[in-house]
Formats: C-alpha cells, sequence, structure tokens
C-alpha cells in the first residue's frame, strides 16, 4: 500500500468514526487518533493508527484533522477546548468536522478556526454504521471549494455520494434536510408493518413488495428486515437520532418554520427513551407502534 503524503488527524472513534478512520488508513494516509475512552485507541493501533494523547496533539501532528463526535458541546470541546485542535493544530491546515451538530454552531467555529489561520469545512455524513464501515457514506459538504477539493480524496476513501452543497453551514443544513425524510421514513415503515401484522399479512412479503415501488425508502429496505428478525441493535441509535431531530427543530424555530411530522417523530422516539430504548437503533420505534396497537411484531423470545 503506498503510503500518502498528507497526514490526517482522527477525533472521534464511535460506531461511526472508528470505521471512517479506518477507510482512511487502508487508502493509504498516515492516521493519527484520539478518542475520550482511550480503549477505542488501542483497538485502532491494531490496524495501524497512530495515538495521541490530546487532540491538540493530534492536530499538530496532522496536515488535515477530522472530528466525527456526538453533539455540538463534543466539537466544541475538541475543538476549541483545553488541549484541543485549535491549540495544536498550525496555521494552513484544514479542519473538517463531519459530526452532526448545528449550522449556527458550525459557523461559529469555522470564524474561530479562521482567527488561528485553519480552514474548516462542515462535512456531516449520511449512511449509518453500515456505509461508513463500507466507505459508501453520503457526505454533504460545506465551506469553499479549494479546501473541498483538498479534501476531496479523503471523503472518496469514506464516502461515495460527495457533494458540496455551499458555503459553511451548508452541509449541516443539507444534513438537518436528510434528518427530516429519515425520521418520516422511519414512521412510516413502522406503521406499515403495523398495519400489515394487525391485518394478518405477512410482514416479510410486505417489505418485499413494497420496498421495489413507489413506496420503497432506505428505512424500507434496511431496517424494516431488521424489525422482523428482532435485530433492534443501533447503525444509529435513538440518542443520536434525537439530537439531530432537536437541531433540526431548534434551527426551525429560528426560521419560523414548522414542521409537524419531525415533531411528532420526535415526541414517539421519546416514548422509546422512556421505555429505556434510548441506545437501541431508531427502528426500535416499532416499540412504541406495539405499545399503541396492541400488537407483537418484533419477535423476542422466550423470556
Amino acid at each position: 500500500m503506498e503510503e500518502r503524503q498528507t497526514r490526517v488527524g482522527f477525533v472521534g472513534l464511535g460506531i461511526m468514526g472508528r470505521s471512517m478512520a479506518r477507510n482512511l488508513h487502508q487508502a493509504g494516509f498516515s492516521v493519527t487518533v484520539w478518542n475520550r475512552t482511550a480503549a477505542r485507541m488501542e483497538a485502532a493501533k491494531e490496524w495501524g493508527a497512530k495515538t495521541a494523547a490530546t487532540p491538540a496533539e493530534v492536530a499538530a501532528r496532522s496536515d488535515i484533522i477530522i472530528t466525527m463526535v456526538g453533539d455540538t458541546p463534543d466539537v466544541r470541546e475538541v475543538v476549541e477546548g483545553p488541549e484541543g485542535i485549535l491549540e495544536g493544530a498550525r496555521e494552513g491546515s484544514l479542519l473538517i468536522d463531519m459530526s452532526t451538530i448545528s449550522p449556527d454552531a458550525t459557523r461559529e467555529l469555522a470564524a474561530l478556526a479562521e482567527e488561528k489561520g485553519v480552514r474548516m469545512l462542515d462535512a456531516p455524513v449520511s449512511g449509518g454504521d453500515v456505509g461508513a464501515r463500507e466507505g459508501t457514506l453520503s457526505i454533504m459538504v460545506g465551506g469553499e471549494e479549494e479546501s473541498f477539493q483538498q479534501a476531496m480524496p479523503l471523503f472518496e476513501a469514506m464516502g461515495k455520494n460527495i457533494v458540496l452543497c455551499g458555503p459553511i453551514g451548508a452541509g449541516q443544513t443539507v444534513k438537518a434536510c436528510n434528518q427530516i425524510m429519515c425520521g418520516l421514513n422511519l414512521l412510516g415503515m413502522v406503521e406499515a408493518l403495523s398495519f400489515a401484522k394487525k391485518a394478518g399479512v405477512d410482514p416479510e412479503t410486505m417489505i418485499r413488495v413494497t420496498t421495489q415501488g413507489a413506496a420503497g425508502s432506505w428505512a424500507l429496505s434496511n431496517l424494516a428486515p431488521r424489525v422482523i428478525k428482532g435485530d433492534l441493535d443501533p447503525g444509529f441509535s435513538v440518542r443520536f437520532q434525537q439530537k439531530d431531530l432537536r437541531i433540526v427543530l431548534e434551527e426551525a424555530e429560528r426560521l419560523a418554520l414548522p414542521l409537524l411530522g419531525t415533531a411528532q417523530v420526535h415526541q414517539l422516539l421519546r416514548s422509546v427513551q422512556a421505555h429505556g430504548g434510548e441506545e437501541d437503533g431508531t427502528h426500535a420505534l416499532i416499540t412504541v407502534l406495539e405499545r399503541l396497537g396492541n400488537t407483537e411484531i418484533v419477535p423476542r423470545g422466550e423470556e
């Protein structure tokens, strides 16, 4: 494997981040990682990553630094906090935040980075754990064309559908649109499963037919089969979907834009959380429909 000259820093080795960082290494980049939970850095060492003691150290040893962490406060902490990326980054380096956070916070961080001579892109992703693992993520980018072109070899190692959406913050805005549609497709999928089961039609047959028509969606093709097998493990957790929908609804409030369906999905997922399903996959929304409709769709085996 020919090693590329660009040194890449990667901060955040969660379900998505660990696969994305590994794909960069496999594409030939020298990758230095940091994660709040040290055990995940040890796992990354096994596939060839270098490790650092702080995000600042990652930045000091990298030309391009990627962050992939949970929420807006987490991004702020690793970027502008003590021993954060901006403390160690050299002038002229490029920061790419691939987390899903508030567009406003993104613009604020970009202004802070600019004061330090660091350029920034926001590049949230869609595709879940499978897309991260297989390097097929959709990547929605906000920022300058020159920075986008510099980052393109990295994006190509992690994803397939890579689009510059506009200036800084535009990637986060498009990701918010994505999460609106994901939430509503998810609700449509679980309602259809509930309807089929209650009406006495085999849910697997319903899935096989409807995925081929106008009702087809990513949720129907990828999550519905997991539901009927009893697999509610997260590709993307309820907790993070709720965080994303909160960002959408806060931004919608700022825009004075009513989003009725999105708000309803947010509230229904809150019921999943109230019943202890926060770390389940988003398709655990089916459990709310089971309770509401007094029906069993997820096979649970013997207690």
